[in-house]
């Protein structure tokens, strides 16, 4: 039958059964967090733009796309603002990596044989390999073996000419562009209503010393609780970030999946 949703967890059983059971379909989970995004932006950026981008994919590839893992690793300082601000509520790492372990070993037993890890928090990165390393051990264990998973983060598909175009002014590097140019315009691009561009701090990109100090110094963060500023974000740098990532991540997992 013809499909009507990208999202597996609309469908009924049957369907979804008739869809993943012969290994075909690749399943997109998106991978974020809940955690603060500055004065002007919600705490579930990180969610809402690796779904977004997981349902476009899923559409030009035949994909289904999982429900989200909606809380993911601590925010650190240097990428994220740190744990420490209000609203970020976080996971310890072994948690993140027992649950996503569990999900890929349920998916292989619907017949699952291709999933791709969509990030849309940083410090995810790590726990979100060691839950795979070990989901394919234990796979391996009960004689699956044909298991292929991909892992991306959608800016890692942002290149130089990109770039060039998003920040005329001088790109301030992707570690202090949590809650700045790149997650605003999406944003603004995607759910404007959730965008409140006139309550943002203007902010000089964050400085931190070549070392991490815990418990953390919290006078270290921008008061903003953004690494720089999103004063220049635009739905217009939005529409191409979206159509620049999105090609991107098709193009890969077509290179992966066939």
């Amino acid at each position: 039958m013809e499909r009507t949703t990208a999202f597996a967890s609309e469908m009924t059983w049957p369907d979804y059964d008739a869809a993943v059971r012969d290994g075909r379909t690749p399943i997109l989970i998106p991978i974020g967090s809940m955690e603060q995004h500055g004065h002007h932006m919600p705490l579930h950026v990180d969610v809402l733009l690796p779904t977004e981008f997981a349902r476009r994919v899923a559409e030009q590839t035949g994909a289904l796309v999982a429900p989200p893992f909606t809380y993911g690793y601590k925010s650190h300082q240097k990428s994220g603002g740190g744990n420490h601000l209000p609203g970020t509520t976080s996971l310890d790492g072994a948690t993140l990596v027992a649950a996503l372990r569990d999900v890929i070993r349920e998916f292989a037993r619907h017949g699952v044989r291709r999933i791709c890890l969509v990030n849309g928090h940083y410090e995810n990165s790590w726990f979100i390999i060691e839950g795979i390393d070990l989901a394919l051990r234990e796979l391996r264990w009960d004689g699956i073996t044909d298991m292929k998973i991909v892992v991306l983060s959608y800016w890692d598909f942002v290149d130089k000419a990109t770039i060039g175009r998003l920040y005329p002014n001088g790109f301030p590097g992707w570690e202090l562009e949590h809650g700045g140019v790149l997650e605003t315009s999406l944003m603004l691009a995607l759910h404007p209503g959730l965008v409140h561009l006139d309550r943002a701090l203007d902010v000089a990109p964050a400085r931190f010393p070549p070392y991490d100090v815990y418990p953390v110094r919290p006078e270290w963060t921008p008061c903003s609780g953004t690494l720089s500023s999103p004063k220049e974000a635009s739905a217009e740098k939005g529409e191409i970030l979206l159509e620049v990532c999105t090609t991107g991540i098709v193009a890969a997992l077509r290179a992966e999946f066939g």
